[in-house]
This record gives C-alpha cells, sequence and structure tokens, in this order.
C-alpha cells in the first residue's frame, strides 16, 4: 500500500492543485492512500524547520510531499514539492492535473476559509469547557505524586467532568516539573484537561478552586536546636503569608483550601487565614486525617481489628505538635470479644478496651512516635497515608463521603472556649460542601486542660511567627501586587513606608526593577 503525506499552506494554490490530484489517486486506486496536513500560512515556516530537522530534509516552500514507509521499517521518503509530486503521478500511474490558475487560486482561498472555521469552532468548543483549576504547591513532594492518580477521579470531585491541573514548586527546577507533567498526561485520565507547572509565584492561584499546600518546610525534627527552628518559622511565615496575599488577590472566593504535611500545619494554615482576608476563614482547612488514620492503626493492631473497623477517632490541638487523641465518640466493628453482631453492628470502644491507662499514656506517645518513624526508616516522607489523608478530607468536602466525624484544624473561635487567631484540630461534620464543628461532646477537666496546652502553643508559635515578620506584611504586599500588575495598589502601599524611605530596599530584585520604573 503506498501512503503519502501532503503538507503545505492553507493558501497555496500549488498545495491546492497537489490536493486535487492526490484526492483523484484516491479515488480511483484503493491502494493509495494521503494524509494532508493543512498548516496556517504564519506558521507555516517554523513547521516545515522542524519537520526538515527531524527528517534530516532539505526543502523550501509549499506544499512538502513524502511518502511513508512504516511497514518496510524505515523513516518518510521525501519526493519534494508540487512539480515533483506531479512528475511522480504522471511516471507511476499515469495521472496529471489540468487544474487552471483561478481555479487553483480559488481552492486555495477556500482551504484558508474552511481552516480558520475550524479553527474558530475548536476556540468556541474548549470555550465551553470550564474545568475546575486544582493548584498544589510543593508538588515535586512524594506525596503529590501518589495523590495525582487518585485526585482526577469522580469519587473525589463528583460533580466535575475536567480538572486544570497547576503544579507549584518553588525549591524544584523546570526539568523535574516537566517530566512529572508528562507523567501525568501519560496517565490519560479522562477528567484531566490540561496541566500547567511554575518555580515562582508570577501565575499562582489564579483562578484557583482547590488548593492542595504540600510544602512545609521539612519534619520537624526532635533534636533541632532553637536557632535551626526559628530560621524555619521564619521561612515557612514569609512563604505563607505570600501565599495568603495571592490566594485573596487572585483565587475564586468560593476557593477550598487544605494544608497537608509533617510541619507546622496549624501555624500554616492561620497565617493563610490572616492574609487572606477577603476569603471566608471557613475554606481553610489543616489535614488531621492522616493522623487520625495513623492512631486507628496503632488501636487496630492492639485490638486485633482493622484500622478501617474503627470510627469517629478525635484529634484535638495542634496537629504537628502537641495534640491529643479523644476517643471518647470511638466505636469499633468486627470485635472478636463476647458480645459480637453482623458487619453494621459496632460497639462504643471505651466499652470494650479494658485498660484506661494504656490508653492515656503508651496510646498518645505510640501515635506520635509513629509517623516519625517511617520518616526515619525510609528517609521520605509518608506520602502514601499523606495522600490519603487529603483525600479524606476532599471526598467529605466535596460530599463524595459522609464520615460521622472528621477532625481538621479550622479557625473556630469560641468554640470549645477556643481563643481567637489560631487553627485548632477540632472533630467536624461535612453537609452540602460545608464544615460544621461537633458541639455535643464533654469536655472534662483533663481534655480542657489539654485543649488549654495546645492552644497556648499554637498562640507562641504565632507569636513567634510575628515578631521574625514585623516589617514583612507590607512588603508582602508590594511584591504581590508588583507581580499581578496593580500599580495603583502599589502605589498605595509605596506610602506606608513614609515620605523619605524608598521601598525598593525592602523588596526582591524583581520588585525593584519594577518599582525604579514607577
Amino acid at each position: 500500500m503506498a501512503k503519502f503525506v501532503l503538507a503545505g499552506k492553507t493558501d497555496c494554490p500549488y498545495y491546492a492543485k497537489a490536493e486535487l490530484l492526490a484526492d483523484t489517486l484516491q479515488q480511483c486506486l484503493p491502494d493509495f492512500k494521503i494524509h494532508k496536513i493543512s498548516i496556517l500560512p504564519d506558521e507555516w515556516k517554523e513547521w516545515l524547520g522542524a519537520t526538515c530537522e527531524k527528517n534530516n530534509w532539505k526543502h523550501e516552500g509549499s506544499p512538502l510531499v513524502w511518502r511513508e514507509l512504516v511497514e518496510q521499517g524505515g523513516k518518510g521518503m521525501l519526493l519534494g514539492g508540487f512539480s515533483d509530486f506531479l512528475e511522480y503521478c504522471q511516471d507511476y500511474y499515469g495521472i496529471t492535473s489540468d487544474m487552471t490558475t483561478d481555479v487553483m487560486l480559488s481552492v486555495a482561498a477556500e482551504n484558508l476559509e474552511a481552516k480558520m472555521n475550524l479553527i474558530k469552532e475548536e476556540q468556541h468548543r474548549a470555550s465551553l469547557i470550564q474545568p475546575l483549576h486544582v493548584w498544589i504547591t510543593g508538588a515535586l513532594n512524594p506525596t503529590c505524586q501518589v495523590l495525582i492518580p487518585s485526585l482526577l477521579s469522580p469519587e473525589v470531585f463528583p460533580k466535575v467532568s475536567a480538572i486544570s491541573l497547576h503544579l507549584l514548586d518553588l525549591e524544584g527546577n523546570e526539568e523535574q516539573l516537566q517530566s512529572l507533567r508528562l507523567e501525568i498526561e501519560e496517565l490519560a485520565i479522562s477528567m484531566l484537561h490540561q496541566v500547567t507547572t511554575d518555580t515562582d509565584l508570577e501565575r499562582a492561584f489564579r483562578k484557583a478552586d482547590v488548593i492542595l499546600l504540600l510544602d512545609d518546610g521539612g519534619h520537624d525534627g526532635e533534636n533541632e536546636g532553637e536557632e535551626v527552628k526559628k530560621k524555619k518559622v521564619k521561612v515557612i511565615s514569609e512563604r505563607y503569608k505570600e501565599y495568603g496575599l495571592l490566594i485573596d488577590a487572585t483565587a475564586k472566593e468560593t476557593v477550598k483550601v487544605i494544608v497537608s504535611g509533617d510541619s507546622f500545619l496549624n501555624l500554616r494554615c492561620s497565617l493563610l487565614v490572616d492574609c487572606a482576608r477577603s476569603i471566608d476563614s471557613h475554606q481553610f482547612i489543616a489535614a488531621a486525617a492522616q493522623l487520625e488514620n495513623e492512631a486507628k492503626a496503632v488501636l487496630g493492631k492492639k485490638m486485633r481489628v482493622r484500622a478501617s473497623d474503627i470510627t469517629d477517632v478525635i484529634v484535638w490541638g495542634n496537629i504537628s505538635g502537641t495534640f491529643y487523641i479523644d476517643l471518647q465518640r470511638a466505636k469499633v466493628f468486627n470485635h472478636d470479644g463476647p458480645i459480637t453482631g453482623p458487619a453494621f453492628f459496632s460497639q462504643p470502644l471505651l466499652s470494650i478496651f479494658p485498660d484506661r491507662k494504656w490508653l492515656e499514656t503508651d496510646f498518645q506517645h505510640l501515635v506520635r512516635r509513629r509517623r516519625l518513624a517511617v520518616t526515619s526508616k525510609t528517609g521520605q516522607v509518608a506520602a502514601t497515608s499523606a495522600a490519603n489523608g487529603i483525600l479524606t478530607v476532599l471526598k467529605a468536602w466535596n460530599g463524595a463521603s459522609d464520615p460521622d466525624v472528621l477532625s481538621s484544624g479550622v479557625a473556630c473561635p469560641g468554640h470549645y472556649s477556643l481563643p481567637d487567631g489560631i487553627v485548632f484540630s477540632v472533630p467536624l461534620t461535612f453537609t452540602d460542601g460545608k464544615w460544621s464543628v461537633v458541639s455535643e461532646l464533654t469536655v472534662e477537666n483533663e481534655l480542657k486542660y489539654r485543649l488549654e496546652l495546645s492552644a497556648s502553643e499554637l498562640q507562641q508559635k504565632k507569636f513567634c511567627s510575628s515578631k521574625t515578620l514585623e516589617n514583612q506584611p507590607q512588603i508582602l504586599m508590594l511584591n504581590t501586587c508588583v507581580m499581578h500588575g496593580m500599580h495603583e495598589l502599589v502605589m498605595a502601599q509605596r506610602r506606608l513606608f513614609g515620605k523619605y524611605t524608598d521601598p525598593s530596599n525592602h523588596c526582591t530584585n524583581s520588585t525593584r526593577a519594577y518599582l525604579t520604573g514607577l
């Protein structure tokens, strides 16, 4: 079978003549197949150069004709331009073309019009697609790679048909992100509309519907000195305050923000809430589901049931710091004890677990050490459980699942006498895309003391963060405004530095360059 490829500019009369000649041959000869490639005039030169370079050909002008030799295992064989194709058809098939110049020009004009109409149709069809914009920071974190295949699913986003995935990593390089993008595209997931990558904040969080923040500055090691911890707090605080300002400026008002990771979860989420002031604080959650599941795994091993057989475990406090696992509402299914029942039968955990002292001491310690043990053995974050924790929150928030109780870090001043200005892990229920704090819980003196301890720790971390960034809010706002071209707002921010102070002295290099031109 003879397989030919005919490529040319849409407005080229010789391409039109060669096209009609090829159509005639294809109609007359069952073994003659032609594939046409129509290129817009302003794109032809670049396309021709790239094609010739790829195949080691030399050719100028339109059209370009070659024969495919795939069945013989070789590359395409160049025939040349229109004259070469015409001569080939006369020699091998005894067919030529007697199309007049006027007809050639008319067909060329029709080709161009048809191509432009096709492009308009494609653009209109693309405009009808309204994808959900999902941003992931720390995209080169192993958690992201585990997360994405399950994230792009109707089980997570039940009412979504298309997702635009935006990968952001400020520490990574573009080559690594491009490799990740190719891997994601090769998954061939039907919901995936497009993948973009960024290594800076120039486009960050634009039109964001969902933001998943995975960059946390690394695990908060127990043996780290105070200076190291202060530096980490400073770096994280600067970054998340800037994130908050960008979310406030560019994300949708209905954006759902989930903070995950091993370090400073509550602090990071709290900084976002403080800086994204136009976004409802109910749109921000620090994920505690991973910690909740780790507690279930410890209990399951002790009680000889699966971790999934334990429900309604509550995490109070600082998710990556001083927390408390509360089991007052916990239930156990499929427990092998004196009382058994069908699969849907459950029993209160505290009524069938005899060792209360273990629950208050060793159990709390084991949960605290579990993730650290995994990290120390593998040298990496517990990516699979972290990804599962994020998915658990998203499914509940999007109405894809309905857990009785799900612990999450949120801003909830007034509930359980918690102070304002901090993000605190509390038990939540989710209904119609909104969460509410579970209020009908017993808070006795011991639990009240633990809540106060966690709240005090979070207030202290928030204070340390604010001390390291006393002069940063104005600078961060200035940088953010510049990045998004908000000229008037930039000029207003300049006044914050005083009449005789040049604000460019406080800014990043890119911001300073912009201000010089104002």
